[in-house]
């Protein structure tokens, strides 16, 4: 089981959390903390920031030559 050094403590309006808990009521959900960190983590999933990708050889070409006939090479 994770200790506690493995968590923090987010302060919420109290009339939120209690909205929150009588929105979940017969949902699954043990508490409004398993919600909030179940929405949390939706969210934080869909919105990652996107990896970059380095360009292949083909894109990097190409650039060259967009610098080169705008002047900058």
């Amino acid at each position: 089981m994770a200790g506690s050094a493995d968590k923090v403590t987010i302060k919420i309006p109290r009339p939120l959390y209690d909205k929150l808990g009588q929105l979940i009521e017969g949902s699954g959900y043990n508490s409004v903390t398993d919600f909030v960190v179940y929405v949390l983590r939706d969210i934080a999933s869909t919105h990652a920031l996107p990896e970059t990708q380095p360009y292949n050889e083909d894109e990097l070409t190409r650039v060259k030559e967009r610098l080169r006939s705008l002047g900058y090479l």
